[in-house]
């Protein structure tokens, strides 16, 4: 079964800390820690880009559908457009794994209240 952009964004307002603005234009962007961005909605028209795991990036983005994120690749985003290639339990997983890569980024005591048990 597919994410909905609705069910998407609400799940990444679930995950702790997350809270969302607006930029560049209308590009919906999840954040933690003030400005610590893990996803991305309508960044290239209906798309939704996130931060993978660096040693998966090469795999992930030779799968169809997954594409190098355009400004982020460098730090290992990935994007894909709606409707997503990725199963929802998928989606989920990868989107959860974004926000705790952006946690293991901030100092320890910020991360306390963000991290989710694996």
């Amino acid at each position: 079964m597919k994410m909905t952009e609705a069910q998407v964004a609400a799940f990444c307002l679930s995950l702790p800390g997350a809270r969302e603005d607006y930029k560049w234009g209308g590009v919906r962007v999840f954040s933690i820690a003030g400005n610590k961005m893990f996803a991305l909605q309508g960044l290239r028209g209906d798309s939704l880009a996130f931060k993978v795991d660096k040693e998966l990036f090469l795999g992930h983005v030779d799968r169809p559908g997954i594409h190098p994120a355009p400004y982020l690749a460098r730090a290992q985003w990935v994007i894909v457009n709606v409707p997503y290639p990725l199963g929802a339990e998928e989606l989920r997983r990868l989107l959860q794994r974004s926000h705790q890569l952006v946690v293991s980024k901030l100092p320890k005591r910020t991360q306390i209240g963000l991290r989710l048990e694996d």
